[in-house]
Order: C-alpha cells, then sequence, then structure tokens
C-alpha cells in the first residue's frame, strides 16, 4: 500500500513563511551592512571594520546619496542612527556648495610650495598675507580633510670631538640665543647627511638676531677648509661695518686649529664655546639643523641622487630659509623680509 505525505496544515504554512520572511530580513539587513561597509571605503576611504556610528553626519549623508538606489531612506536612516532631519540639513549643505573649496585650494597651494613643513599656524598666516581671513581653528580642520601632515621631528645628531686641543674660552652666549641688532651674536655647527651617494656635511653660521643663515658651505669631508670657508665668507659680510660678532661653536676641533683662529683673531671676532658634550648650550643652531632635516631630508627618497644634487637641493631649501620661509616669531615674514621691514637690507 503507498503512503502518502500528509500535507502542511494552514499553521505550518503560516510558520514556514514567517521563517522565510525572516531569513529575507537577515539576509537583506546583512547585505545592508555590508553595502554601507563596502561605500565608507570607497567613498571616504574608510577600512572595512570602521564603526559606522562614529562616522559624522556629512559621511552618513553622503552613504545614503550612494545607497538610496538599492535601499529605502528609512532604513539606512536607522542603520545609520541619522536623524531625518540632520540628513535634510547636510543635503541642503552640500547643494550650497563648498564655502572653504577656494581656501582649501590655496591652503594645498602654500603647503606644497614650502616643502610640506608649514603647519598650521604658518598656513593661517600665510593666507592672512594673501588677504584671507579665516581662524586657525578652521585651518587645522581643512589641513585634515586634506590629509596635509606635517613630518614628525627625529633627532639625529653628528659631532666631531677631538679632545682638548687648545684652550677653551668661555661660555660667553650662555644660552641667551637673543640679540638686538644683527651680527651681534653669531653660532655655528656642522651637521652630516647620509644619503646612498655619500656622505655631505653642512657648515652654516646663524644670526641670533632673526636666524638668518649668514654664510655656509658644504663638502663630502668635515675639515677645516669646510668651516673656514664659511667662516671667510661670513667675515665678508661684515667686512665694511663695525660689526664684531661672538662666534659660538661647540668644542668640535674644527673651531681649535690654527686656521680659525687666526681668522677669528684677524676679524677680531670673539669666541664663545658650549661645555664639553652639552648640545643645549648651542640650541638654536641645533633648532636649525633639525628643522632643515625635517623639512627637507627626512621627507624625500634620496635613492637616484648625486651628491651634487643633493647639495643643489641644500642650497635651495637654505636660499628659501632666508628669503621665503616665514616665521611668526618675526610677524610671519622670512629673516630677509624681516630685515627689509625694518630698513636693514634693501
Amino acid at each position: 500500500m503507498k503512503r502518502t505525505n500528509p500535507s502542511p496544515s494552514s499553521q505550518e504554512r503560516d510558520e514556514l513563511e514567517r521563517q522565510v520572511e525572516s531569513l529575507r530580513r537577515e539576509v537583506r539587513q546583512l547585505r545592508l551592512e555590508q553595502d554601507l561597509l563596502k561605500k565608507a571605503n570607497e567613498l571616504l576611504r574608510k577600512g572595512l571594520g570602521v564603526d559606522l556610528q562614529l562616522l559624522s553626519n556629512r559621511e552618513k549623508t553622503l552613504l545614503i546619496d550612494a545607497l538610496r538606489e538599492h535601499y529605502g531612506l528609512p532604513e539606512l536612516l536607522i542603520q545609520l542612527d541619522l536623524a531625518r532631519s540632520s540628513y535634510i540639513y547636510r543635503r541642503a549643505r552640500a547643494a550650497v556648495g563648498d564655502k572653504y573649496l577656494q581656501v582649501r585650494q590655496s591652503i594645498t597651494d602654500i603647503f606644497e610650495s614650502n616643502h610640506r613643513c608649514y603647519g598650521y599656524r604658518r598656513l593661517q598666516a600665510s593666507l592672512t598675507r594673501q588677504d584671507v581671513k579665516i581662524s586657525e581653528k578652521v585651518v587645522q580642520r581643512l589641513m585634515k580633510q586634506q590629509s596635509l601632515v606635517v613630518p614628525k621631528p627625529r633627532k639625529r645628531r653628528y659631532a666631531l670631538y677631538l679632545g682638548e686641543l687648545s684652550p677653551a674660552p668661555e661660555n660667553l652666549i650662555n644660552r641667551d640665543f637673543q640679540a638686538a641688532v644683527p651680527n651681534e651674536k653669531w653660532l655655528t655647527d656642522i651637521t652630516e647627511f647620509q644619503i646612498p651617494a655619500g656622505k655631505v656635511y653642512l657648515s652654516p653660521i646663524i644670526d641670533c638676531f632673526d636666524g638668518m643663515v649668514v654664510s655656509w658651505t658644504t663638502g663630502t669631508n668635515p675639515d677645516a677648509e669646510l668651516v673656514n670657508t664659511m667662516l671667510d665668507a661670513a667675515i665678508e659680510t661684515v667686512a665694511e661695518t663695525n660689526d664684531r660678532p661672538v662666534v659660538h661653536s661647540d668644542r668640535g676641533g674644527h673651531y681649535r686649529w690654527p686656521g680659525w683662529l687666526s681668522r677669528m683673531s684677524d676679524a677680531k671676532l670673539t669666541r664663545s664655546m658650549s661645555r664639553k658634550a652639552c648640545s643645549p648650550d648651542n640650541a638654536a643652531c641645533e633648532g636649525f639643523f633639525g628643522r632643515l632635516k625635517n623639512e627637507l631630508f627626512y621627507p624625500r627618497n634620496w635613492n637616484n641622487a648625486t651628491i651634487e644634487q643633493f647639495v643643489e637641493a641644500l642650497d635651495a631649501y637654505i636660499r628659501w630659509y632666508n628669503e621665503k620661509r616665514i616665521k611668526i616669531s618675526l610677524g610671519s615674514l622670512s629673516p630677509i623680509e624681516y630685515r627689509v621691514s625694518l630698513g636693514l637690507a634693501a
């Protein structure tokens, strides 16, 4: 005798339909969550593990608009925990347009043309010089939105101490790096750059008055010629004046050799030296080296650069530093602009 399966009762059919419908809702919910995460990754550059609830209302509005073709507005609002009124407000703001569009472009241009080293204060000062009035907080926000990040400081110091070759003069600067006039206090030191093509050494003289680089030399050896040539060039800048600056250095052998001593004596310049192994005694010069490396050296790839190309880039940076790089402490002017404003330079 052939058996037949009993047909399900209406109650069982209703239960099965409820289960199917529940599964459909769960599948749709999972698909919605997945689509939101994908769009957040595509449009907002967020990771696939991002918490959608932590997005800004502007970002949530962008996601909703991107998926309105496939999902209803109510379920999208619920999923992103966004009020309908907030969504309408954000859409209206977007329709008006970005009121900072031109400012964004100006900020990016200034940032890129200044070795990508200007923080929000100097960017705001640069905009003020262009008659653009905007607060520092807005500049900070726009920098973040444009992904304009200033390289973080890195510490690395070159030193050459050959012992007490001759008596060390007194530390006349004594960590007072302020000067009332140009050519009152000069600082000097040597720093090293190591690139694949070889080592390059920089020897500058920094004026405490405004941080201007009075003279500088570069070479592949940290020898007497490097520092003596730099000193000769610096002496030429005061040859026709009565300026006789104090020249402060560390206790490196470069500043205790006969050539250096005779040049200092002939030009009637006064020597000053830091204490042994005490870099804070020449902190202002170290600060210049730090800025130079953070703004020029560390952010760039020098793998394919020759020694000559690196030296050219170094020279160009120092000229930019003197002529164009603004300092907040100088009223948002470069050292040369500052001297011109005071009538100290043409």
